[in-house]
């Protein structure tokens, strides 16, 4: 058997995220709109009806895209990734600027993303793979 015979398993990256949601909360409201501002575009805000449950949510997705890229929060502008939601309200990854830059870099092309939340907690669960 030859290299050319062994199959190369797709390339992934996976990121997972969990924050208190009560974290969020209080981060929005001491800052006086500013930490909204830095973290999430117009259309999330617009989308997130400024729900802290639904803001923690997005801002998990974005640390876990963040994960999947292998930067963290280092390089990466927090409103260069964007969360939106489709027809159907599955929501799906944008990625814009240095982001962007990063995922073709490592060859990622396609995300998969999940979101949940409880009372207290937000989790965000993302798939990067070469497509």
């Amino acid at each position: 058997m030859t290299n050319k015979d062994v199959k190369q398993p797709p390339k992934i990256a996976v990121g997972v995220d969990i924050i208190e949601i009560d974290r969020v909360q209080k981060a929005a409201t001491n800052s006086k709109g500013l930490f909204l501002k830095k973290v999430y575009t117009v259309t999330e805000l617009e989308t997130s009806e400024n729900k802290s449950d639904n803001l923690a949510a997005l801002f998990a997705a974005k640390e876990a895209v963040m994960k999947a890229l292998g930067t963290g929060a280092r390089g990466i502008g927090w409103r260069e990734i964007e969360i939106l939601h489709n027809a159907d309200g599955a929501p799906f990854i944008q990625l814009y600027g240095k982001a962007s830059m990063k995922a073709q870099e490592i060859g990622i092309s396609q995300f998969a993303l999940s979101l949940s939340h409880s009372k207290e907690y937000a989790i965000a669960m993302v798939v990067g793979y070469a497509g």
